[in-house]
């Protein structure tokens, strides 16, 4: 299946870049670009792609809020929206998510990470930036919440509690199977009870409610280490 992409960046170079790397995957096909955010809205809203990609500051309608009108609270038929930026601060991030973006990129995660994140959102997946989710954890390193981290009324699983791990690490699907020796649809599945069970939104959620419970702690190089 052909995944149809709408890209929005104001600047041309950027944008054209974007537009070359995803329709050179030989299941993405470019229906459409935009430089603003009220043409993105207006061309997605006609176009109907199965994901758009939109650079966060853009003149008029930004990113975040053209992202809220196409998949926000409220919206009756959402589309699957990846933001991607250069500035790496976790304002975005939490606006970006709290707007309904299936994903989160920085522009220098290179060409697979970007084609991940479209073919995830495509399928109603959401990919975060390994490192932006890494960061989002640490932010917890130290603090204590104000109350303790609800447990779900239903136990995780052996296979949960390590598909729980690997995303907190910032694992995608295709990693998390690879890595586990299971199937992409046994995955999805995982995720998905995982957010059911933790009454996560999201997949930086899930890796919140890991480092708030105790089962991965910041490592001394940047990464996670999974409770032994």
């Amino acid at each position: 299946m052909t995944i149809r992409v709408l890209v929005a960046d104001d600047q041309e170079l950027v944008r054209t870049g974007l537009s070359m790397i995803l329709g050179a995957q030989p299941d993405i096909d470019i229906v459409g670009e935009a430089s603003d955010g009220d043409e993105a809205v207006a061309l997605a809203r006609r176009l109907r792609p199965d994901v758009c990609v939109f650079d966060i500051r853009m003149p008029g309608l930004d990113g975040i809020e053209a992202t809220r009108l196409l998949a926000g609270p409220g919206v009756d038929d959402p589309m699957a929206v990846v933001v991607i930026t250069t500035f790496d601060l976790d304002e975005y991030v939490f606006a970006a998510l709290r707007a309904g973006a299936k994903g989160f990129l920085l522009k220098d995660a290179g060409a697979q990470l970007l084609a991940q994140a479209v073919r995830a959102a495509a399928s109603g997946d959401a990919l975060i930036a390994p490192n932006v989710t890494v960061r989002l954890l640490e932010a917890f390193a130290g603090a204590s919440p104000a109350a303790a981290p609800s447990q779900p009324l239903d136990p995780l699983t052996d296979r949960e509690e390590q598909v729980l791990a690997k995303v907190a690490v910032g694992r995608s699907n295709s990693e998390i199977a690879s890595e586990l020796y299971i199937t992409l649809s046994t995955v999805k599945t995982h995720i998905a009870s995982l957010m059911t069970k933790l009454g996560a939104r999201n997949r930086v959620e899930i890796a919140i409610w890991a480092h708030q419970t105790g089962r991965v702690r910041p490592g001394r190089s940047g990464e996670l280490d999974t409770k032994a």
